[in-house]
């Protein structure tokens, strides 16, 4: 007895230190990354087109056209930027995205540090040259990236309560907040490097959305999984709350090889709730498809060691094969 016990006492405190050396092994490797990724050199180019416009006049026109001719498309007189100079709504726009953003100093280090990121982990990445504008509330295309310029109208991150917002659909404004900004130029950027699967099936789709949260993950590691997804804290807490669950239904009903496209409709775009066609749906975030493809993709990661682009390109078939996924409870 005191052998077994005397061996028990060994066992467990050999244990507890190769816990330890796992747990402070891994704590070092991501100083290590962190590290890595703080020395990457980066130089934004920010302009801030929407304070130049909302300060210009008449005058400045054909100055500002030169400096910016993608933002004065050809088709449109100078009489119509001049007047717009003048009209109100413009002039309050203008006026509640310098309340909301001041000298933008917050959001340029978030993006610099996103940038760094990006650089770090595709390294022929270059920086775009990043343009702030006024939209008026063009809230499906806020942001805008091309190879080199990224364009952000700042007028549609005011807060999901502002009063510019009143007509459009709640699940919608609620995404219409600052704090989701730079979450959505990653979205951006994960689109440029993530191609849409061409295999119809739902699974394919979970897991292509759920590809571009793990990018957010390392590209974003200081921001909350709830604006990765851009859910509030408390849809994040539903969904991890009912993991289990939602799992449950989509295999028991024999979901994730369905091609139906309704199913897109139902969990995957942006929408008020998800459609399980229970009860529970008006409690629902939208989107919880990819929320779900996200856990696959996490549990793959955490059992198989790939580089990042190999995983963009694995098909999701053979990721929820190797991944073990095994929903909380």
């Amino acid at each position: 007895m005191k052998r077994s016990l005397k061996y028990f006492i060994q066992f467990g405190i050999f244990g507890l230190i190769f816990l330890m050396v796992l747990v402070f092994g891994g704590c070092k490797e991501t100083d290590k990354t962190a590290e890595e990724i703080s020395k990457v050199p980066m130089d934004l180019q920010i302009l801030r087109f929407d304070r130049e416009f909302a300060n210009a006049t008449p005058e400045d026109i054909p100055q500002l056209k030169k400096k910016y001719p993608y933002l004065f498309p050809e088709q449109f007189a100078d009489s119509i930027w001049i007047n717009k100079l003048s009209d109100t709504l413009q002039i309050e726009l203008s006026e509640e995205v310098d309340k909301a953003f001041g000298d933008f100093a917050e959001e340029s280090e978030g993006l610099e540090t996103l940038f760094k990121h990006i650089k770090y982990y595709f390294p022929d990445f270059t920086a775009p040259k990043i343009v702030t504008l006024t939209s008026d509330v063009r809230h499906n295309d806020r942001i805008i990236l091309t190879d080199t310029l990224l364009l952000i109208g700042l007028d549609n991150y005011l807060g999901e309560h502002h009063h510019f917002y009143e007509g459009i659909q709640r699940y919608i404004a609620a995404g219409l907040d600052k704090k989701f900004l730079t979450s959505d130029v990653a979205s951006a950027f994960a689109k440029k490097v993530l191609l849409y699967p061409r295999n119809r099936t739902f699974l394919s789709r979970m897991v292509y959305y759920g590809k571009e949260l793990y990018l957010k993950d390392k590209l974003l590691p200081s921001i909350s999984d709830a604006q990765k997804i851009g859910y509030s804290e408390e849809e994040m807490e539903w969904a991890m709350t009912n993991e289990e669950q939602m799992w449950r239904y989509f295999v028991e009903g024999e979901l994730l090889y369905n091609t139906d496209s309704q199913l897109d409709r139902k969990f995957l775009d942006p929408a008020p709730f998800s459609k399980f066609g229970l009860e529970l749906d008006n409690e629902s975030p939208g989107r919880l498809g990819r929320y779900m493809g996200w856990q696959i993709v996490r549990a793959f990661m955490e059992n198989n060691t790939i580089s990042l682009q190999q995983l963009l390109d694995m098909p999701a078939d053979e990721i929820l094969k190797e991944s073990n996924y095994k929903p909380r409870k």
